[in-house]
């Protein structure tokens, strides 16, 4: 199935029409942002659009189309195969991610059990449709800088939201898992809690992240990480969005067991994660050896600098 087939497919076939011009545009297209009785809005890479009637772009927001409840709760039948109820685990965990990678952010009421869990969501009431993209190549400037004589440092990308960390550690993963000029193909363990970076669906790997990658989907990382080491022996462990004290304490626990390690974490920089006790403390005991900064340049992701372990430049 195409990309933009597979944005199609989202929607029941009597609104396929309406949004072929914005599927169409599926390089460019980042995320599609539902809300009942507001403005439809697309944001492609050079910034944000509305959509008229017709489908098309526009940037007058008088004119916008505004979605119905009815047709949102079309949209979620349609991903849900017409058995919504068949889909509670994944709803409460509040996405849902399709054939092609995309992920679907769903928002409404939560129905919540006695002990406190969400078990599910109804009444949905807007949705944000995420756009899968794989950037083969998004990793070659970096590469060099990651390995040592033929092995793989820890690296911990550092980027804010919207900067493309996801991207890069996915091209990462896939020419490690692969090999590449500067070193053998490993076995990587890819823990993907949100499958966004595999973009699985029914288990299956949407994305290309390499022929030596296992994926464990919708799996949360702390648990995630010694499940994929006892099953799988994943020379590298991957995780994307480190957030949390036990998120650390995992990687340290996979990084004992001997395996190598590539993640992404939210933030401006390294100044910016010495903020956080945590995060701080991480820094100052080197469980990486690498670090890669992102932001954005000219409205595109750029990777602004790179650090060794004892966080000297060494490129940028």
């Amino acid at each position: 199935m195409g990309k933009a087939d597979s944005i199609l497919y989202i929607f029941p076939q009597y609104m396929r029409h309406f949004w072929g011009q914005a599927a169409s545009y599926h390089e460019r297209l980042q995320e599609i942002r539902l809300r009942v009785g507001k403005p439809v809005i697309v944001r492609l890479h050079e910034g944000e659009y509305f959509l008229d009637g017709q489908g098309q772009f526009s940037r007058d927001g008088k004119k916008a189309y505004r979605i119905e409840k009815e047709a949102l709760t079309d949209i979620l039948n349609q991903i849900c195969h017409d058995s919504v109820y068949a889909y509670e685990d994944e709803l409460k965990q509040g996405f849902l991610t399709v054939a092609g990678g995309h992920r679907v952010g769903i928002a409404g009421q939560a129905v919540v059990e006695e002990d406190g869990h969400v078990r599910t969501l109804k009444h949905v009431s807007a949705m944000n449709i995420r756009i899968a993209h794989e950037i083969k190549g998004a990793a070659d400037k970096v590469l060099p800088s990651l390995y040592e004589a033929g092995r793989l440092c820890n690296t911990l990308i550092i980027s804010p939201p919207g900067c493309g960390k996801t991207t890069l550690l996915r091209d990462i993963i896939r020419q490690v898992s692969d090999g590449n000029a500067y070193g053998g193909g490993k076995t990587v363990g890819v823990v993907d809690e949100r499958s966004e970076i595999a973009g699985s669906y029914m288990g299956v790997p949407q994305n290309d992240v390499g022929i030596r990658t296992d994926v464990l989907d919708s799996c949360p990382k702390v648990y995630g990480m010694m499940m994929l080491i006892r099953s799988m022996a994943p020379e590298v462990v991957a995780i994307d969005e480190l957030g949390s004290m036990e998120d650390v304490e995992a990687m340290r626990r996979a990084s004992a067991c001997g395996c190598g390690l590539l993640a992404t974490v939210h933030g401006f920089g390294l100044e910016d994660l010495k903020k956080k006790e945590y995060m701080d403390n991480m820094l100052r005991e080197g469980l990486f050896a690498r670090y890669v900064e992102m932001d954005r340049k000219n409205g595109r992701p750029h990777i602004s600098r790179i650090y060794q372990k004892e966080q000297r430049i060494c490129c940028g």
